[in-house]
């Protein structure tokens, strides 16, 4: 029996709530699939580790976590401390440190739920948002100088390397082919940044030819937020920069119910490093250690991470049990419904335990 060494960092706000949560179903699949086991470490990294220490995780954190087959990962983020100081110190360190440069966010309506756009059904609305996920607007480059006075400076360098697209065109073509429909979109802004975006523009175009299966387009972010509104339907596979792309899944997440329910995989492709599974929806402080987190977004993580470490049935079987209990009507509040956190994870242990 295979055993996963899977590194659990729940971090701040519903973080611990949800990646506990996910433990506890991943656990139960594990007890029912005879072919593996999972060793999980937690890890206290986050914003506590930070008021104890002043860093959000130790200078060897990932030393000691290149060694895991996979990190799952809950939210980061605190009132009471600067978000830059929060996202640096732990998630893009993470992301930027193991190479993580491909950021799948799939987004489809789940059995029994509705989507806010009207006439809108399952079949209109399946995607894969590919966010390029280590360079971009978020590469950190930049400054500021004159600080205080007047002409105080801040500049956001975004860095485009032909490297860094050329991987993500690769990845994103090589995704919408293994997909029934073969169908990329690829999201631009080379109409108003006339450098970085148009080489982004130029390396999509390359990359189609080696993809002669894959009928692609391209469209602008602030029309691409019309189109996901507005046509559904003709969008499958999407590819964009790391602030587009951002963006545009936290607008899928809502249009398909909840962004509690919207799952990520930061991947090395190339495993030279381990990846990293999160939920989209943050450390939400409005709702947290009230119970009444939605756990679904963890879930779906997790079967993206059973995906990657090669247990394709098991994440088809944490899948369908999640649809169970969202049609069964089984839902948090951000999606209509009374249940607590603890309530929708029993809910769906039971239906994983039922088969």
């Amino acid at each position: 029996m295979k055993t996963y060494a899977i590194a659990a960092i729940p971090g701040d706000g519903i973080g611990p709530e949800v990646i506990g949560a996910g433990v506890a179903v991943l656990q139960s699949l594990a007890r029912h699939s005879n072919r593996f086991s999972l060793a999980v470490t937690d890890f206290d990294y986050g914003s506590d580790h930070y008021r104890r220490h002043g860093v959000m995780m130790p200078a060897d954190a990932l030393d000691r976590l290149r060694g895991f087959d996979a990190l799952y990962f809950g939210a980061v983020g605190a009132p009471d401390i600067p978000d830059d100081v929060t996202l640096w110190g732990l998630r893009l360190a993470i992301c930027q440190g193991f190479d993580q440069y491909a950021n799948v966010r799939p987004t489809r309506i789940l059995a029994g739920l509705r989507s806010p756009l009207r006439d809108c059904s399952p079949d209109d609305l399946d995607w894969v948002i590919v966010r390029e996920n280590s360079e971009g607007e978020y590469a950190g480059q930049g400054g500021r100088s004159h600080r205080g006075h007047p002409e105080e400076i801040a500049t956001e360098v975004a860095i485009f390397t032909r490297a860094g697209v050329a991987r993500i065109m690769r990845f994103a073509f090589a995704l919408a082919q293994s997909r029934p429909r073969k169908r990329l979109t690829v999201v631009t802004k080379s109409n108003a940044q006339r450098h970085g975006m148009v080489l982004w523009d130029e390396i999509a175009a390359e990359t189609a030819t080696q993809f002669p299966d894959v009928a692609w387009d391209k469209m602008l972010v602030d029309a691409m937020t019309v189109r996901m509104v507005h046509d559904p339907a003709s969008l499958d596979t999407v590819v964009a920069t790391n602030l587009h792309a951002d963006i545009l899944s936290d607008l899928a997440a809502a249009l398909a119910g909840s962004i509690g329910i919207a799952p990520t995989a930061n991947l090395n492709p190339e495993r030279r490093f381990p990846s990293m599974f999160e939920p989209i929806h943050g450390s939400a402080f409005d709702i947290t250690g009230k119970g009444i987190a939605n756990p679904v977004g963890a879930f779906w993580t997790a079967a993206q991470m059973l995906d990657h470490l090669g247990e394709p049935e098991a994440a088809a079987r944490l899948m369908a049990a999640v649809e169970r209990v969202t049609a069964s009507g089984i839902r948090t509040r951000d999606l209509g419904g009374e249940a607590t956190t603890k309530q929708v994870t029993e809910a769906v242990i039971d239906a994983i335990e039922q088969g």
